[in-house]
């Protein structure tokens, strides 16, 4: 056994001390900046985000600012396939004033425009646009700028002059409540108890509309609840039945066949859920823009 190691063993063991502890700085190093880079993206990410957020707002308000909603006036009023029952809260939800937007206006901004929007209790209150495809408005805004608030949309397959059978719009579920983000108010008992909340008003460029709230749900994504048309009456007496039976609030409507369909859909938490919304035609009138 050696007591004492030579010059050149002592100089050839810190060089391979010396190789250790560099590999190890130089590790520690890349994980430093790995991690600067981390939370330098993420107050960039929660950054845009937030301005994303303001521009959205912003852009709302001022089309309210122009496009004031107002109560119009109820002539020529059709009442779209009333219960025989007199006492059915239908009665009650009909008796509902329509709200008027000024589509000239918003058409000027944005020639997407098919329709407005507007539900008590919660912040929606936007024109809908629609487009090719249903990829564009989840990254633009309505100023046609890349927003990844993104904008709400009717579905490209729906028709935007005559209802389907079922009219499927979307929008994101953001965390400030814009876009769709407070139609998770509607799951909770206060929103629910509160019998004037269930009613939707909508409008396109040919007519002012009310819309009865008949089912509420959450559900993994899927593709049979934004089906736009049947092919028969069986069908879509099958989905009827499906979307009622889903329902989580404490109501009872009558839904058959002949009702035209109002469908809302956003995710729930960004996750593989959709919080969802049906609700079918009740009254309507031409719109006199």
């Amino acid at each position: 056994m050696k007591k004492y190691m030579t010059i050149k063993e002592y100089y050839e063991t810190q060089s391979k001390f010396k190789g250790k502890n560099y590999k190890r700085k130089i590790f520690r190093n890349i994980i430093g900046i790995s991690c600067l880079c981390i939370i330098f993206f993420s107050i960039y990410t929660i950054f845009k985000w937030c301005v994303d957020n303001y521009k959205i707002r912003q852009i709302n308000q001022e089309i309210l600012d122009e496009a004031i909603i107002n109560k119009a006036n109820d002539n020529k009023i059709e009442l779209v396939n009333p219960p025989i029952n007199k006492n059915d809260d239908y009665y009650y939800y009909s008796s509902f004033s329509f709200y008027q937007i000024d589509f000239p206006f918003l058409l000027s901004k944005n020639s997407d425009t098919v329709a407005f929007i507007h539900i008590k209790n919660t912040n929606i209150n936007y024109p809908v646009v629609k487009t090719s495809d249903n990829n564009y408005y989840l990254n633009h805004s309505f100023d046609k700028k890349e927003n990844k608030a993104g904008w709400i949309f009717m579905d490209y397959r729906n028709d935007i002059n005559d209802l389907d059978d079922n009219t499927i719009i979307y929008g994101h579920a953001r965390l400030d409540g814009t876009m769709f983000g407070s139609l998770k108010n509607i799951l909770t008992s206060s929103w629910q108890n509160d019998k004037d909340n269930y009613v939707i008003f909508f409008s396109n460029l040919k007519q002012d509309m009310i819309f009865q709230i008949f089912s509420i749900y959450t559900v993994k994504s899927e593709g049979y609840y934004i089906t736009p048309n049947f092919y028969s009456i069986l069908e879509k007496q099958k989905w009827i039945d499906t979307m009622k039976k889903r329902n989580i609030a404490k109501i009872d409507t009558i839904v058959d066949v002949k009702d035209k369909i109002l469908t809302l859909s956003t995710c729930q938490n960004y996750q593989d859920r959709r919080i969802v919304v049906h609700a079918k035609l009740i009254k309507k009138q031409s719109r006199k823009n």
